[in-house]
C-alpha cells in the first residue's frame, strides 16, 4: 500500500527536525532576532507533537508563527517583574508565554485541571505543591533540582529548621499537595495564588536520572533495571540490573506510554499540564538560582530563606558528557524517542539534539 501524503509529510518533519539547532543567545544587542527563530523551531515542533500524541492530524490548524495577536484567557504572562529580574530572563518568559499560548490553543487541547483525563488530573495534583502562608503552588519535577525546593517549603512552614540542615530528604511528609484538598480548595488556589514550576533540557534530564536510579539507587536497579535487561539484551546473564546501558534506557522508554512512566523520566508536560495550569513563571535549570531567588523574592520569603547551594557529592551533566552518550545509542531510537518529548523541548524553548555522524565521530 502507497503510504499516505500525511505519512510522508509527518516523515519529512520528523528528520527536519533532526537538523541542529544552535544554543539560544539572549544578549541584548541580539536579542530579537534569536526569539524570533526559536519561535519558529518551537511552533513546528510543537505541532508535530499534537499530530503524533493527540491524532489531529485532520483537524489542526497550524497557527501563524506569532499567533492571532490574542491572549488565552487561561494564560497570563508572568507577572509582578521587579528590578531583579534581568532581559534576558524576561525574553525567555516572553518566549516561553506566547509558545504555550500558540499550542495550547488548539481546541483540543485542556484548557483547565478539570478538562484532563482522571490519569492526568491525578499526576497533575500529586506534583504540585502548596504554600497557603505565602500563597503560592509549585509544580515539582524530578530531577530539577526539586529535593531543594521541597527543603524550601518545609523551612517556609515551619517543619525544617533550615534548608542546610543535613537530613535524608522525606519527599511526602510535612508537605501539602494539591491532591490533597478539595475541589473547591484546589479551584480557589488556581485561581488565586502565585504559580510556577522549573524545567531542564529534556535529555540532560533523562540522562541524569539514568546515571542517578541504575547507577546508584538499588531499589531502581532492581525494580527496573532488570526488567530493563531481561527485556533487551540477549544475553542477560545474572545481572542485577546495575549495568543498563543508556541505549537500553532508551528503548525501554520507547516502549512505554507516557502517561504511565516513572515520574523521573515522564515529559514536564504530563507532570505540570502547563496547557491545564496557568504559570505564573516559569524557571529554567540552567539558571537555578536566579530564578529561584526571583520567585523568593516574589512570595515574599524571610530574608533568611535563600535557595540551597548544590551538594557537593553532585556529579553535573556537562554537555560533553551529555553528547557522549546520546552519541552512543543509535540514531533511529533518538529520533524515534524525541516525539515522546516534543512538547517538553518546544514549550520550554530547548534545541533538539544533534547526534549527526560527523559530530559523533569528534
Amino acid at each position: 500500500m502507497a503510504p499516505r501524503k500525511q505519512d510522508v509529510a509527518l516523515k519529512r518533519s520528523v528528520l527536519n527536525l533532526r537538523s541542529p539547532v544552535k544554543p539560544l543567545s539572549l544578549r541584548r544587542s541580539s536579542a530579537v532576532l534569536p526569539s524570533v527563530l526559536t519561535f519558529a523551531v518551537i511552533v513546528a515542533s510543537g505541532g508535530l507533537l499534537l499530530m503524533i500524541e493527540k491524532g489531529m492530524l485532520n483537524s489542526v490548524d497550524t497557527p501563524p508563527p506569532r499567533g492571532n495577536g490574542k491572549k488565552a484567557d487561561y494564560l497570563r504572562p508572568a507577572r509582578h517583574h521587579s528590578p531583579t529580574v534581568d532581559t534576558e530572563s524576561q525574553i525567555l518568559q516572553d518566549i516561553r508565554n506566547r509558545t504555550i499560548s500558540t499550542v495550547c490553543g488548539q481546541k483540543n487541547m485542556p484548557h483547565s485541571v478539570w478538562s484532563l483525563n482522571p490519569l492526568q488530573r491525578k499526576t497533575v495534583l500529586q506534583h504540585i505543591l502548596v504554600n497557603d502562608e505565602h500563597k503560592f503552588l509549585y509544580c515539582y519535577v524530578p530531577k530539577v533540582a526539586c529535593s531543594n525546593w521541597k527543603r524550601v517549603l518545609k523551612v517556609l512552614s515551619g517543619a525544617l529548621e533550615s534548608v542546610n540542615v543535613k537530613i535524608k530528604m522525606d519527599h511526602k511528609s510535612d508537605l501539602l499537595f494539591l491532591s490533597d484538598l478539595k475541589p473547591e480548595e484546589i479551584r480557589l488556589r488556581l485561581k488565586h495564588y502565585f504559580k510556577f514550576l522549573f524545567v531542564r533540557d529534556p535529555m540532560e534530564r533523562l540522562l541524569s536520572a539514568y546515571r542517578n536510579k541504575f547507577g546508584e539507587i538499588e531499589a531502581y536497579q532492581k525494580k527496573y533495571g532488570m526488567e530493563i535487561v531481561k527485556r533487551y539484551r540477549k544475553n542477560p546473564g545474572t545481572s542485577a540490573g546495575d549495568d543498563v546501558t543508556f541505549a537500553e534506557f532508551v528503548r525501554y522508554l520507547l516502549d512505554e506510554d507516557v502517561e504511565h512512566m516513572n515520574e523521573h523520566w515522564m515529559p514536564i508536560y504530563n507532570l505540570c499540564q502547563p496547557c491545564a495550569v496557568s504559570y505564573d513563571f516559569i524557571g529554567s535549570y540552567e539558571r537555578l538560582q536566579t530564578d529561584a531567588s526571583y520567585v523568593l523574592q516574589r512570595v515574599q520569603a524571610p530574608p533568611h530563606v535563600q535557595f540551597p547551594d548544590r551538594q557537593t557529592w553532585y556529579k553535573p551533566v556537562t554537555p560533553q558528557t551529555l553528547q557522549y552518550y546520546l552519541c552512543s545509542v543509535p540514531q533511529r531510537l533518538l529520533t524515534e524517542l524525541l516525539p515522546k518529548y516534543i512538547l517538553d523541548f518546544s514549550l520550554f524553548s530547548y534545541p533538539l539534539p544533534n547526534t549527526t555522524s560527523q559530530l559523533c565521530r569528534h
